[in-house]
């Protein structure tokens, strides 16, 4: 399975990158599946929903399925997160995962980096960032793309996977 990231600090411009790459490659015909970390609590349900009631109730995990989705939702009740590693091999296969976050996972990435959140790049410190989506310009050791210049950044990520 081949995996590329998307990182950077909170209002980078992280999703909208994602979005866009995933719009992107699934028009070039590539079957494209995403991983979004969050550091947070989130529930995807709505309370007095069917799968909700179940969840509420004590179920470890809810499948919910029509002809036009599904969704498996798995309460973790104390153990632990699981790893990257746990949560690809959940996914059906596919020529590309990109993946939202772990920035400390060793996988290759894209920073993504917005100068007006003030926040220092990640990139100088990380080997595991190939490349530095900005909307500024910046002099660094590795490619810096335009951040709303989608097509060359999936064009660098492809190259760089493979594809």
């Amino acid at each position: 399975m081949r995996l590329y990231g998307v990182t950077g600090w909170k209002n980078a411009g992280k999703t909208g990158l994602m979005e866009r790459l995933v719009a992107e490659m699934t028009a070039r015909g590539l079957r494209v599946s995403t991983v979004k970390h969050a550091h947070h609590s989130f529930d995807v349900d709505q309370p007095g929903r069917d799968s909700y009631r179940h969840r509420v109730a004590g179920a470890g995990e809810v499948l919910l399925a029509s002809r036009h989705r599904l969704a498996l939702m798995r309460e973790l009740r104390g153990q632990a997160e699981p790893t990257l590693a746990e949560l690809l091999a959940m996914l059906a296969p596919c020529d590309l995962v990109l993946i939202e976050g772990y920035k400390r996972d060793g996988h290759p990435k894209m920073e993504a980096f917005r100068a007006e959140t003030g926040n220092a790049l990640i990139a100088p410190g990380d080997p595991t960032i190939r490349a530095v989506a900005s909307d500024v310009a910046l002099d660094l050791d590795r490619p810096v793309f335009d951040l709303n210049d989608t097509r060359a950044i999936a064009d660098f990520i492809l190259g760089e996977v493979g594809l």
